[in-house]
């Protein structure tokens, strides 16, 4: 396992270098690539992201002065913020066997690639890219910028309980280079189209409780996101709904990608009862043991009975 240090020195070796991200990108997979890449290029490397077509357009501001040309040929590989095989998208899939270096912060991480950097105490992947790109040379504006989306967007805002004072340290240390933090924050937490408004007020007004109360089900079905006329912007990180419900610590968001096949985004609380990491590896997924993730086969109900009889199995008393 490589030392944030000893990452940068490989990636000081190396030129024409290609950067993955992971199958429907979050702001952290997405700032980390960008910022990263904007680095290489400030050390004179020739440095791209492989275009994701699933990037909504909030992210896709961050990436899009990066993305590969059509027929990139790269000659090292990295991978940001990836933990399994199963979230490569199909043409990321095509470079996972000449990944160089996978840089990552969760629990449930594979053990791939030739060197890896991983750090599962970080909140966001974004402060593990932060510390290599500083070993490269200066963080600059154009650098901090997605970085400080990464390390806000993972811990929503800075309040979920992944949050430490080394997330604050590495915050401050990208305001202090002069970005337009204000922006960012607006962008991703203070700003709601109508048909997110929407999903919201039908998502909550159909919650479906487990456990006495403790446990929460939230359901986005196809037919809700066309109703309503939602675009994945609209549905992104859905999941937080859950952890606002007062006396709440196990969430389940339930989100209907294609008839039949659903993307479960588990959140659960800081007291330990409900470890989510162990649950969506008993589901096919993995994450953090707050806040992670698996997809599921089968209509809703008997997913919802998939999902409760993997959170009684490993539920604390």
């Amino acid at each position: 396992m490589l030392t944030t240090r000893e990452a940068a020195q490989l990636l000081e070796r190396q030129d024409n270098i290609l950067i993955l991200t992971h199958r429907r990108p979050d702001g952290d997979t997405i700032g980390c690539a960008a910022g990263l890449c904007a680095a290489l290029r400030l050390r004179g490397k020739e440095a791209y992201i492989l275009p994701n077509p699933d990037v909504t357009a909030v992210n896709a501001v961050y990436a899009a002065p990066y993305w590969a040309p059509e027929g990139y040929e790269p000659s090292f590989v990295v991978s940001v913020d990836i933990a399994a095989r199963s979230l490569f998208f199909p043409a990321a899939e095509a470079y996972f066997p000449r990944i160089g270096l996978a840089i990552d912060h969760h629990p449930s991480f594979e053990g791939f690639g030739a060197a890896q950097c991983v750090d599962s105490g970080r909140a966001a992947c974004g402060e593990i890219v932060y510390e290599i790109c500083r070993e490269l040379g200066e963080v600059t504006a154009e650098v901090a910028l997605p970085l400080y989306a990464a390390v806000a967007t993972d811990t929503g805002c800075f309040v979920y309980a992944n949050t430490t004072a080394n997330t604050h340290m590495v915050a401050a240390a990208l305001l202090a280079t002069g970005i337009d933090y204000f922006s960012v924050n607006k962008r991703h937490f203070r700003t709601k189209t109508r048909a997110r408004i929407a999903l919201e007020a039908d998502i909550l007004s159909h919650l479906e409780f487990f456990h006495e109360g403790r446990g929460v089900f939230l359901a986005v079905p196809i037919a809700l996101m066309e109703r309503v006329g939602a675009t994945e912007n609209d549905a992104e990180d859905l999941s937080a709904l859950a952890t606002v419900v007062e006396g709440v610590d196990c969430g389940a968001l339930l989100r209907e990608l294609e008839p039949g096949q659903w993307k479960l985004s588990l959140r659960t609380g800081a007291n330990g009862r409900v470890n989510a990491t162990k649950v969506c590896r008993l589901l096919g997924g993995g994450g953090h043991a707050m806040a992670a993730g698996a997809t599921l086969e089968g209509d809703l109900p008997s997913v919802k009975a998939q999902v409760l009889a993997a959170v009684d199995a490993v539920k604390q008393s």
